[in-house]
């Protein structure tokens, strides 16, 4: 997922997308313990697209925060 399609989303989506990335995250480090996660760079994806979450949120609040 890019930055510019998570952009279109509302704080609650992405609060949503945020949730579901980190429980996505949390299944893959369990395969990857088992030994069944055979893309291990799916992790660092995941993390980045957690990240990306993270930092639009920020700023949507801080936004939101200065109109008010």
């Amino acid at each position: 997922m890019t930055a510019s399609e998570l952009r279109s989303l509302s704080e609650n989506e992405l609060e949503q997308k945020g949730r579901e990335l980190r429980d996505e995250l949390f299944s893959a480090k369990i395969r990857r313990s088992t030994e069944q996660l055979e893309n291990t760079a799916q992790l660092g994806q995941l993390k980045k697209n957690i990240a990306r979450v993270e930092t639009l949120l920020t700023e949507k609040r801080a936004a939101s925060g200065q109109g008010a």
